[in-house]
């Protein structure tokens, strides 16, 4: 009988691997105006809104450790990001506001990023549309205030984050 239970245990085990959620790598490159290539990879998570509603205000969060990679330099606004690799996170200013951030170099899971090297995008976030039910990256053209720009785009869920990359 232990025997039985055992196999049936394994049985359920093995469907249940099989059917779990899958986290795809996903990668895209653009070439920007400049001619510089930007390239984000990352992996792919359930949207889960809740997480988000629990970040902390003011925290970098970093969904699953996305990032950006330049070809060479970038002038966004005031600021000049150089090439190189960068974390792409997400600053929650308030419950309604949250900002993109890049961070450079690689953040672990577990790394605590020093915020006075965040550096902050011009931002532009919504709560409404079509959910995604996965978090969702890419380098769009942007619209609104960013028309005319390559913007870096979050979905995940009903939020969407842009920032500007030009």
């Amino acid at each position: 009988m232990t025997k039985k239970i055992y196999f049936v245990g394994l049985i359920l085990l093995c469907t249940t691997a099989l059917l779990a959620h899958p986290h795809l790598r996903k990668t895209v490159t653009v070439e920007l105006a400049e001619g510089v290539k930007a390239t984000v990879s990352y992996q792919t998570t359930p949207a889960n809104e809740t997480l988000a509603q629990h970040a902390e205000i003011g925290a970098f969060v970093v969904p699953r450790g996305p990032r950006l990679e330049l070809s060479a330099e970038v002038k966004v606004g005031s600021v000049t990001l150089p090439a190189g690799e960068y974390t792409i996170g997400v600053i929650k200013n308030s419950g309604s506001d949250w900002t993109m951030g890049l961070y450079p170099g690689q953040l672990g899971r577990s790394d605590t990023p020093d915020m006075s090297k965040v550096i902050k995008l011009d931002s532009m976030f919504t709560s409404s549309g079509e959910p995604a039910a996965h978090m969702e990256i890419d380098i769009k053209p942007g619209h609104g205030k960013f028309e005319g720009k390559a913007v870096l785009t979050i979905l995940f869920g009903k939020l969407s984050l842009s920032g500007a990359l030009s």
